[in-house]
């Protein structure tokens, strides 16, 4: 009686799942746009340190699992983008005010309509 899968079996099975593993990181969206939720506004964000940034010109302190997304959906370390002024879509935490996601824009994204604070397009994204 034959307790383990043979080793070819599960090797095999590792490379099947490789290329799903791959396209579930990725997420492609049609022609390249990124989908951002209802929540995001739109505004300047500028990196002070580790914890501070200014968001349209006022102080904001940066969550602890901050994420900033490149234009390319790839991550990006806060500290590559220190005094940096960069057009972002962005969520501020509800329980603790602290800037939770960003999103850098490209100038088609910025174009687009999207409410937010002073220094952003304060119109409403029509859906």
């Amino acid at each position: 009686m034959t307790r383990c899968p043979p080793l070819p079996s599960l090797a095999l099975a590792a490379l099947l799942a490789l290329p799903l593993a791959s396209q579930a990181q990725q997420a492609p969206t049609p022609a390249g746009q990124r989908h951002f939720p209802e929540a995001a506004l739109r505004g300047e964000l500028k990196i002070l340190s580790a914890a501070e940034a200014e968001l349209n010109g006022k102080p904001v302190r940066l969550a602890p699992g901050l994420r900033i997304f490149n234009p390319g959906n790839a991550l990006v370390f806060a500290h590559s983008l220190i005094n940096q002024p960069i057009k972002v879509n962005y969520v501020i935490e509800a329980g603790t005010g602290m800037l939770h996601t960003v999103w850098i824009l490209t100038e088609a994204e910025a174009r687009q309509p999207r409410k937010g604070g002073e220094g952003g397009n304060t119109a409403q994204t029509a859906r």
